[in-house]
């Protein structure tokens, strides 16, 4: 399957997730230590506007990559920022620009199916989180989660994700007989097992 449609697949996961949300959801704790359902989807927002305007060539704009403001219907805005960096890599000419990331690297520039499965892991990942924030089953299929596995072994393990508040936290090791996202998701740092009941 080709990035882009991945990448759609992932995203179009996510806000059928965040759809889901009730008033009473968005405070409740999330897999990305010290986030809240709010937090998370804010990040997820604020990724969507960054994504859409390194597609555009305005990526290295710090401002663009800034959390998401949700206001009073959290989903219709994710909604809308989802469809924007959708559309944006969808544009003539997109998929074969070099991609600004400063919050990956502030000096390289990522050819567009990098980027873009960059985008597309951050979305798998984020939407394993937002189903056990929530309680709800992921709907991706193998072919996705195959994708997903491969790009994860790609994300360098090493003394980046040590760091305050990094991409990605340090591998955790994995069940004997793991599906390709689960494998996926501990290369990435989270336990397959998580669950808000872990933290009580």
């Amino acid at each position: 399957m080709e990035i882009r449609k991945l990448d759609r697949t992932a995203v179009s996961e996510t806000v059928r997730l965040v759809e889901q949300a009730a008033p009473r959801d968005w405070d409740l704790p999330t897999p990305c230590e010290g986030w809240t359902l709010r937090d998370l989807v804010a990040h997820m927002t604020g990724q969507h506007h960054g994504f859409a305007a390194a597609a555009s060539g305005g990526g290295d704009d710090l401002a663009v990559w800034q959390p998401g403001v949700l206001g009073d219907d959290p989903a219709a805005t994710y909604r809308a920022a989802a469809r924007t960096a959708i559309d944006a890599f969808a544009q003539q000419g997109s998929f074969t620009r070099e991609f600004i990331l400063p919050e990956i690297s502030t000096t390289r520039r990522f050819p567009a199916t990098i980027a873009i499965g960059f985008h597309f892991l951050d979305h798998v990942v984020h939407g394993w989180d937002l189903a056990r924030t929530l309680g709800v089953p992921l709907d991706l299929d193998d072919e996705v989660a195959d994708a997903a596995l491969t790009f994860a072994l790609r994300v360098p393990d090493d003394a980046r994700r040590l760091v305050p508040e990094p991409l990605f936290r340090p591998a955790v090791p994995a069940a004997p007989g793991a599906s390709s996202l689960d494998l996926a998701l501990a290369a990435l740092g989270r336990s397959p097992d998580w669950s808000a009941a872990t933290l009580r």
